[in-house]
């Protein structure tokens, strides 16, 4: 970790305002996933995710508390100090898979620090069956404009809204 990489934590974990990249990948359009739901943009202001290699650790792209958490560990929402809420859906329709492929670190009504990691994804397995997308909806943005930043590789941490 680098001396800029730990300011960026710190204030990631202040900033109420702070939405940030929940692991290293490719920021990618929402528009382009496969599911129309998210695609379209039915439940937010969204935007998604593409990640490498056999695993993924998800981390809290902002921090807040814990205020859904699926048994399942397809999905979590936070809600933020600010009124705003998050959700975080790995995959698309991973819910089927029964919680097979993925470790949950947290419980609903945990609170949780922008970077600390929430779930692990088994991409090997999962890829397999599934989209392995991972979207990020603003479900409730508590009257703010959300803009997210444009399609690029992100590092986990690194803010993803404007």
């Amino acid at each position: 970790m680098g001396l800029f990489d730990r300011f960026r934590t710190k204030e990631a974990d202040t900033s109420e305002d702070w939405i940030a990249a929940m692991a290293d990948g490719e920021l990618i359009d929402v528009t382009s996933v496969s599911d129309p739901v998210f695609a379209q943009k039915m439940m937010g202001e969204s935007v998604a995710f593409r990640y490498e290699g056999d695993t993924v650790t998800v981390c809290a792209p902002a921090s807040g508390t814990l205020s859904v958490m699926f048994p399942t560990g397809h999905a979590f929402g936070i809600t933020m100090k600010n009124g705003m809420e998050l959700l975080v859906h790995i995959g698309i329709n991973t819910v089927e898979a029964n919680g097979r492929g993925f470790k949950v670190f947290k419980k609903q009504g945990d609170k949780v620090a922008a970077g600390e990691p929430v779930v692990e994804a088994d991409l090997k397995l999962l890829s397999q069956n599934y989209d392995m997308s991972t979207m990020l909806i603003v479900t409730n943005a508590n009257g703010r404009s959300i803009s997210f930043i444009p399609p690029r590789h992100v590092s986990k941490g690194m803010p993803v809204i404007r």
